[in-house]
């Protein structure tokens, strides 16, 4: 059995973004060389998340005012978390929402998605530098 693993950087220039990160994923199991297996794809901080869904940009924005209302920014008071010196209570609760990874089916050497699946990275507490594990196992 082969195993891959590979560390993508994401560092946004806003405090929420949802990118796409599907293209990128499918280069590291192009370089794997794995034919048939899983790839694992998951956020290495506890304020970002990793989901597979459409790359619709209406869909995004509904994500966004969805997570926005069930876990909103503010005021930060609200949250005992951020008395510890923190302000992103909110972007722990909405990493918890939005999932931590995901396991994508490899067949034939490609990503097996469903009609419409994207991989994305999604950021909650952004502008600094953080990482993503692809690891890839199989034959």
């Amino acid at each position: 059995m082969k195993s891959y693993t590979e560390y993508l950087w994401f560092n946004t220039e806003k405090t929420i973004e949802l990118i796409n990160m599907t293209a990128q994923v499918e280069k590291c199991v192009k370089k794997s060389g794995v034919k048939e297996g899983l790839c694992l794809v998951n956020t290495m901080h506890i304020t970002a998340s990793v989901f597979i869904n459409d790359d619709e940009p209406g869909l995004h924005h509904d994500f966004e005012k969805w997570l926005e209302r069930l876990a909103p920014h503010s005021p930060i008071s609200q949250y005992r978390h951020n008395l510890t010196g923190e302000d992103n209570a909110d972007a722990h609760l909405k990493r918890t929402i939005m999932g931590r990874e995901v396991v994508v089916a490899i067949t034939a050497g490609r990503l097996d998605f469903g009609p419409w699946e994207q991989i994305f990275y999604g950021e909650f507490d952004g502008r600094r530098r953080k990482r993503v594990l692809v690891k890839i196992i199989g034959e």
